[in-house]
């Protein structure tokens, strides 16, 4: 609990036995309630993290990370909901940036923005796809969100919406249903570590994007 609202962290997970405890070993205290979906993972990262003494949902199959998402907000019980990736790309010390903003009543949706820095690191495929997603959603929404595929964020209880995307295009449906909800958003610089990413983010997940882009 921090400054009495209680916060859970939500972590998809999928193949991550590896990375997964070093994460968890590093979830600051005032976190209430860590829910690790393993996502169909073909290795222990259930075990690893109930080993941590996360909340673990284990789907069957692997479904993507939409489908994950939802499983997680299921479950999830705190005023605040911050997603995290499972694969330690995010530093877990920042949550608090996330949530502030939120507990000071400066935005409902708070949005994890990596460094300026780190653009020439990322991958080719995911400077695209950010490309597209900042200019459109600006179209869009009339609001300027320069990292929306970020998968760090936080999101007060009340603005979460529906989840019914299964892959990556869920950053971009949470983003859209949440603002027609009336979430004030905000950005806050996050570290963002480039070569140990494990997510399989392709050209198709662009063509998803477009069309959730298009349909809410």
């Amino acid at each position: 609990m921090l400054r009495e609202k209680t916060i859970s962290l939500i972590i998809p997970a999928y193949n991550e036995a590896k990375r997964i405890g070093s994460v968890l070993s590093k979830i600051p205290d005032f976190v209430d309630e860590i829910i690790v979906v393993d996502d169909g993972s073909k290795d222990n990262t259930s075990e690893v993290a109930k080993n941590w003494g996360a909340k673990v949902i284990r789907l069957k199959q692997n479904q993507g990370k939409g489908a994950a998402m939802k499983a997680g907000i299921n479950e999830a019980s705190g005023d605040i909901i911050v997603f995290m990736d499972a694969d330690g790309q995010h530093n877990p010390k920042e949550i608090e940036k996330l949530i502030i903003p939120i507990i000071n009543d400066e935005a409902d949706f708070v949005i994890g923005s990596r460094l300026i820095k780190t653009q020439g690191k990322r991958p080719l495929i995911r400077k695209l796809s950010n490309f597209l997603s900042t200019f459109l959603i600006k179209l869009k929404l009339g609001i300027e969100v320069k990292d929306t595929q970020s998968g760090f964020r936080a999101i007060k209880r009340e603005f979460l919406p529906d989840i019914e995307s299964k892959r990556y295009e869920v950053e971009t449906e949470l983003l859209i249903k949440a603002v027609k909800k009336g979430a004030r958003v905000k950005e806050t610089p996050v570290e963002r570590i480039y070569g140990i990413e494990t997510g399989h983010f392709r050209f198709e997940d662009i063509i998803r994007f477009l069309k959730v882009l298009f349909k809410y």
